[in-house]
């Protein structure tokens, strides 16, 4: 093992937005022996300075589902695999044509912008985005107008099921993006550019530190996770994972809430078996 990749949301952070000391422990133990750690995240550039305040961790970590690599000392982007304008627009004419009702917004490098009916523009929070009254608003293309990068697409339609928005849009924009989503209980798709994932991005970074696939392990929960764990030598799904994530992985680790992974770190850095989970 010289390198862990692992997911944030649902796989170390908790519900509640925390992550326990032995996990903690666990990573720094990691560190101490000489591997690296790599947070591999849906979360935009934008949401990383508290993972690395409450981890103390200060080196790269993947953001936007690969769009873009954060140096988490400096709190700078310092590689993007953004999305061009052109596909932005197709997505969403493709996605609106599919998903009637359906809302959209843009992750950037410059910020969040969205459109007017993607959320209530008032200051509220709904799956982590805020919307305020300085918040960039308007069509696609104003929001387009600025140039900027755009890492991501989001997709909202109230009331339905992120599963079946995933399906649907596997269906029509497969050629366009990469669409995921990072909670099955929400009503939100997240695209990225084509061929552009967490195994993508890992991939680059891993060669450059001279670190093969098969010294990698890997932990995730979601559909945005699949490719991280199916391109690392050991990838470990957390047991109360999406089912596409189980089924990707190598291995199973217990839930966020049973500190999962530090409780595979800790065998794997004692040299013992691999944890399985029935």
């Amino acid at each position: 093992m010289r390198m862990v990749a692992s997911d944030l949301d649902g796989t170390i952070v908790r519900p509640d937005g925390t992550i326990s000391t032995r996990t903690l422990l666990a990573l720094d133990a990691c560190e101490q022996a000489g591997v690296d750690v790599v947070f591999v995240t849906g979360r935009p550039p934008r949401w990383m300075a508290p993972i690395a305040e409450v981890t103390g961790h200060r080196g790269v970590a993947i953001c936007g589902n690969g769009a873009a690599v954060v140096d988490l000392a400096t709190d700078r982007i310092i590689d993007t695999n953004p999305l061009t304008h052109d596909a932005v627009r197709r997505i969403v004419l493709a996605l609106r044509a599919e998903l009637p009702g359906a809302a959209f917004s843009l992750e950037t490098t410059s910020g969040y912008r969205q459109e007017a009916g993607f959320l209530p523009h008032t200051a509220v929070t709904w799956r982590g985005l805020v919307s305020r009254p300085e918040t960039p608003s308007g069509t696609v293309d104003e929001l387009l107008a600025d140039d900027p990068v755009v890492l991501k697409v989001l997709c909202r339609l109230t009331g339905a099921r992120a599963d079946e928005m995933l399906a649907a849009a596997r269906r029509v924009i497969h050629d366009l993006a990469e669409p995921v989503h990072s909670d099955s209980t929400d009503c939100l798709l997240e695209m990225s550019a084509r061929g552009v994932s967490k195994a993508s991005a890992l991939t680059r970074l891993a060669a450059e530190r001279g670190i093969d696939p098969v010294d990698v392990v890997a932990f995730g929960d979601m559909p945005n996770d699949v490719p991280l764990l199916r391109w690392a030598g050991r990838g470990y799904a957390m047991a109360d994972g999406h089912p596409e994530a189980v089924a990707a992985a190598d291995e199973l680790a217990p839930g966020c809430l049973e500190d999962g992974v530090a409780q595979v770190l800790e065998r794997l850095l004692a040299g013992e078996a691999e944890l399985r989970v029935p």
